[in-house]
């Protein structure tokens, strides 16, 4: 249901949101479900619905367009939403919900949300069922197909899009469930696709032949549990952030390089820090921003704990990745999203159910101290035509 935001300013927001040039859409899934208890994840009893917050990350300051009730999940990488090009569509994957038989507990889902972005108000459509615990989604360059993976059975699902309308194409296995595939990501001419294989520590190459889906037999060692994979815009590489087994070490990015044949990891990235959850490149793929828990989600006693998580910007020469900036952020944060001139940076913590704005001006990350209040904890994050 959407929320009163004020007549005047919904009004306004909605005329931006039908205008998509005005516009700089991104969706954010909050999960209402899940809170971290002093280092420990604890269902809500009788939680309110998860939402979804449509945000203008071309206002000035960014504002919230609108917000609707849509299952999601915090459980997957913060890139459980995929937008479309034009900012018409967005896709919100459930990965986990409230389990029917012990409601202190979840158990997978497998719902997909379609959500009319164009609309006044914006409001859901349509519904995907895919596999168990759908997870990270990525729409194909050319807009026409929907690749999801399904996290708790070991398959990538694909989908063809028109409009507003999804039909399945194929179910491909691609490993046991305790691989857990936890995202898609396309390369540029829509060929290949790139599988973060969080279980066997690996990523895996599929092969895109128009509506058809194959198993390349291809897999790139990469580091422990790879969770985003992010594909840069000049298809000659990627970014793989591996979140690591959760023991308090620090954890690191893994560099591919796609221009050999075949593609392997040529370079790897000492973060400083533990759990990289969130990780994006910018739009002109000039930079690299990677959102750190560390230790913000442990107990307060535990020897790893930290009052504040941490993103931190790299620039991008290559297949190389240099430090630029670094600054604190809240707790059990999850996805980052970029403007489309690269200069806005948005940040979801899930504990402080909002998102912190920074101002980037390829030198320094200034806190705006203007955070975007979310409908419940940010989980997962995307903008229109994102990567």
């Amino acid at each position: 249901m959407l929320k009163a935001l004020g007549a005047v300013a919904l009004g306004a927001s909605l005329t931006c949101l039908s205008v998509q040039a005005m516009a700089q859409i991104a969706v954010s899934s909050n999960d209402r479900k899940m809170v971290l208890d002093n280092g420990t994840p604890k269902v809500i009893a009788n939680p309110k619905p998860d939402t979804a917050t449509v945000i203008d990350l071309g206002a000035k300051p960014p504002k919230v367009v609108a917000e609707i009730d849509v299952p999601g999940s915090v459980v997957g990488p913060p890139l459980s939403v995929a937008v479309s090009r034009d900012g018409s569509v967005a896709y919100v994957a459930s990965a986990m919900k409230i389990d029917a038989k012990d409601p202190t507990k979840q158990e997978a889902d497998d719902r997909i949300a379609i959500i009319d972005l164009k609309a006044s108000p914006p409001k859901v459509v349509g519904q995907i069922q895919a596999g168990k615990a759908p997870s990270g989604l990525s729409i194909s360059p050319d807009g026409r197909l929907l690749a999801v993976a399904n996290r708790n059975e070991g398959s990538v699902s694909l989908y063809a899009l028109s409009g507003k309308e999804a039909r399945e194409l194929t179910k491909l296995t691609v490993g046991k469930e305790t691989s857990m595939p936890s995202h898609v990501a396309f390369t540029p001419d829509g060929k290949t696709a790139l599988v973060s294989m969080y279980g066997d520590n690996t990523v895996k190459v599929l092969k895109v032949d128009g509506e058809k889906l194959e198993d390349a037999k291809r897999e790139i060692s990469v580091g422990t549990r790879p969770y985003p994979v992010v594909v840069h815009p000049s298809g000659k590489m990627a970014v793989v952030a591996n979140v690591g087994r959760g023991t308090g070490d620090v954890d690191t990015l893994t560099i591919i390089d796609l221009t050999k044949n075949p593609a392997r990891t040529v370079a790897w990235v000492d973060l400083g820090y533990e759990t990289p959850e969130g990780m994006m490149l910018s739009p002109d793929g000039k930079w690299c921003g990677v959102v750190l828990h560390n230790g913000t989600g442990r107990a307060k006693d535990s020897p790893f704990y930290h009052p504040s998580g941490r993103l931190v910007i790299y620039k991008v020469d290559g297949t190389r990745l240099t430090k630029a900036a670094e600054a604190p952020i809240g707790h059990w944060s999850q996805g980052i999203a970029f403007s489309r001139d690269g200069k806005t940076i948005v940040v979801q913590n899930m504990m402080e159910e909002n998102a912190t704005v920074f101002r980037w001006d390829g030198v320094k990350l200034i806190d705006t101290k203007q955070p975007i209040k979310l409908g419940g904890g940010g989980a997962a994050i995307r903008t229109a035509g994102g990567l």
